[in-house]
């Protein structure tokens, strides 16, 4: 299975890609105004370099329930110039740097700011709005021949968590990939391109995103690879009670039992603790 993005290729199976998350935000629900100025949020994104990881996921735009939308001109403020300083980096120039090759990805609804953010350097285009009708922001993607990562959400950041409604949201999730990726296949984007996120918390229940965790094998037969993010997200709390900080044993447990089932990439704001548990599950794995 092959995945494009821009000058990148990587062919799987193999290791798990860990995508370590750079929030250039105020409001984000974990680390909301932690990396909000540019220099701290390059070095940031340059520590979770030297943690693992391998893509770096930089947003301007809380999607956290709620979370009130930011105009264009404030969220190209905010990644634009973390985007052109990270692109500038030599990474193997750094010695601290255990991978010589770095993916950005913006995260982003806004199809300006993808083009910008492309423009820049980035190689990946992280879409929590791919449930939209309109292909102005696959066109862009197609355009810069970059990475697109398709996540299934029912309504918006907004509206999504009030009364989220399924008959059987593994397979309704599963028919979306389908339909969206021959969507995508009109916009000028190859297969290659596409990964797909369930959207675990995105207009889900506590049982739905239980259901989707247990049912990640069945995505396997889309022939696409899989990103998932449940890093300290609020249903670990609806389910044991943990707060904020108390998250990363459940986060972690996740992710090992998605690269179990076959998930390609794991995006998590705890990097080299997920490293460290994803290379163990899969040393396992191997000798199975």
């Amino acid at each position: 299975m092959l995945f494009r993005a821009r000058q990148f290729e990587y062919r799987f199976p193999r290791p798990a890609l860990v995508m370590g998350i750079v929030n250039v935000t105020p409001d984000s629900f974990s680390d909301g105004g932690k990396f909000a100025t540019t220099n701290a949020a390059v070095k940031h994104a340059l520590e979770l370099v030297t943690q693992g990881a391998e893509i770096l996921d930089i947003g301007g735009e809380s999607t956290r329930p709620g979370a009130q939308p930011v105009s264009e001109k404030e969220e190209l403020r905010r990644v634009i110039p973390v985007i052109e300083k990270l692109a500038a980096i030599r990474w193997d120039e750094i010695p601290s740097s255990p991978t010589k090759k770095i993916l950005l990805s913006i995260d982003t609804m806004k199809p300006a700011v993808a083009r910008a953010a492309l423009a820049a350097g980035a190689s990946i285009v992280n879409d929590v709005a791919a449930n939209r009708s309109a292909a102005a922001m696959w066109k862009i993607v197609a355009e810069f021949r970059a990475g697109y990562i398709c996540m299934h959400a029912q309504g918006t950041p907004q509206t999504m968590q009030k009364n989220p409604r399924y008959q059987i949201v593994v397979r309704e999730v599963e028919k979306f990939f389908r339909e969206r990726l021959k969507k995508l296949n009109a916009a000028g984007l190859s297969a290659d391109q596409v990964v797909f996120d369930p959207g675990i918390g995105f207009g889900k229940t506590l049982e739905q995103n239980l259901q989707l965790l247990a049912g990640m094998k069945s995505f396997g037969k889309l022939k696409r690879p899989l990103l998932l993010g449940v890093s300290r997200k609020s249903f670990i709390e609806k389910f044991c009670g943990a707060k904020l900080n108390e998250r990363l044993p459940a986060s972690l447990a996740c992710a090992t039992l998605a690269v179990a089932d076959g998930v390609q990439i794991i995006r998590t704001h705890d990097v080299a603790e997920t490293v460290q548990a994803v290379r163990l599950a899969e040393a396992v794995l191997s000798r199975k």
